[in-house]
């Protein structure tokens, strides 16, 4: 069971897979907010294409929960 834990928790999300967990945001959005430094933290590949960590994401996303701590 902590095997699938930590397996989800380092799975590795396109941009077409957080724009759609993001409510279906659009790419130029996203990479607006890469511009603005305020998207959540990517991983270049050496191909050049962006993954983003399934924990990094949630953290963000909990980050702007209304109400949250600062």
């Amino acid at each position: 069971m902590a095997r699938d834990t930590r397996t989800k928790a380092t799975e590795l999300l396109t941009v077409r897979q957080v724009l759609d967990e993001l409510g279906g945001i659009s790419r130029r959005t996203f990479y607006r907010w890469r511009e603005l430094r305020i998207a959540p933290a990517c991983i270049r590949l050496p191909n050049g294409e962006l993954r983003v960590r399934r924990d990094v994401l949630d953290e963000w996303l909990e980050e702007r929960a209304e109400g949250a701590a600062p």
